[in-house]
């Protein structure tokens, strides 16, 4: 079985392959199809030892200008489906798809543009910024290394992302360092380099995690605001509902490297039907301090091994609804107990 490949070593050069998949009039932009992404173990440097499943048979679909959230605890496998997406993994079975084409056969010309198209918002703003670069290197290096050479032109896109990301006045922050700058500040400007060449996508990871609440609320509003003005699609990977539910039009709950919940924002909050939505629902801070010494049942255990996962359903060791000789023995497909409401659980057979 191929795993992980070095994406930089294809032979094809042309940007767009011969076979492509034909793209359906449904306003598809991002197909991800039985994407399986595993990561091969050895034993001290020596010899194969298994493989870590981190994404193993996600289906969805991202159509333009609309944001979804994708939502799941810490190794639950969003870390991997992300540089899956953006093409920092090749998948080991399956495929992503953008508009249409195939992003495993696209080449390495292919690969450069289809990541132009993609825009990354990552968690940490002052990780993410590089400290020996002023804040106007940091955003003419992208533009610098997809081939726009024109001063002029850099300077005009930087002006123009400043004033959307609202940094201004401009020239008052261009020459900073990104330890002069605020947390917010920081994040704003990851969001204009992920914005300064005009992508299609944006994956947001975690991007209000490590930000003051205060702050958190401009940056979602930016983030909307930018998303309804270029029309953009988003994907918002995040383990917090309390979120996503503001921001995202449709929720994906990730368990174990699969998608076990796919619906709505309203359908899952008014009408969790997965035994670990629950859960995932359970864990959210509550506002109100009458709540605050209330403790919320959630599921027992950990999250299993991604190495040697459970048969059947991956949940089923931590389910209170556990079906002796069932939950165990197949891995439940999705079941679709009302209009665009998908779970992967046989209590909705």
């Amino acid at each position: 079985m191929t795993v992980e490949k070095n994406i930089n070593t294809g032979t094809k050069e042309d940007i767009f392959p011969v076979s492509t998949v034909a793209d359906s009039q449904d306003q598809t932009l991002l197909a991800i199809q039985n994407l399986r992404v595993w990561f091969e173990l050895r034993k001290f440097g020596f010899g194969h030892a298994g493989y870590v499943r981190a994404v193993d048979g996600v289906n969805f679909r991202l159509r333009r200008g609309e944001a979804i959230g994708i939502v799941g605890e810490s190794g639950c496998g969003k870390s991997s489906l992300m540089r899956t997406i953006l093409g920092l993994h090749l998948p080991t079975k399956g495929d992503v798809i953008f508009n249409g084409t195939k992003v495993s056969e696209m080449g390495t010309k292919g690969l450069r543009w289809y990541r132009s198209q993609i825009g990354y918002v990552q968690q940490d703003p002052y990780g993410a910024l590089p400290p020996f670069m002023p804040i106007q290197r940091i955003l003419e290096e992208p533009l610098v290394i997809h081939g726009i050479r024109d001063k002029d032109e850099r300077e005009k896109r930087i002006h123009k992302v400043f004033e959307e990301v609202k940094m201004t006045p401009v020239e008052d922050f261009l020459p900073k360092y990104p330890h002069m700058l605020s947390g917010g500040q920081q994040q704003r400007v990851v969001i204009a380099r992920a914005m300064i060449l005009e992508p299609k996508i944006i994956v947001a990871d975690e991007p209000v995690s490590m930000l003051d609440a205060s702050v958190r609320v401009e940056i979602l509003r930016l983030l909307r605001g930018l998303q309804e003005s270029h029309d953009l699609s988003v994907i918002y990977i995040t383990h917090d509902l309390s979120t996503v539910r503001y921001f995202s039009e449709r929720i994906f709950v990730m368990y174990a490297g699969n998608l076990v919940e796919k619906a709505s924002v309203r359908q899952i909050l008014d009408n969790p039907l997965h035994p670990y939505t629950h859960a995932l629902m359970a864990a959210t801070s509550d506002p109100d301090a009458n709540n605050a010494l209330t403790f919320k049942e959630v599921p027992p255990g950990e999250p299993p091994s991604l190495v040697t996962p459970p048969s059947g359903c991956r949940f089923h060791p931590r389910c209170s609804q556990f079906m002796e000789g069932v939950c165990e023995v197949e891995e439940p497909p999705d079941f679709e107990p009302e209009p665009g409401h998908q779970v992967a659980c046989y209590l909705y057979q």
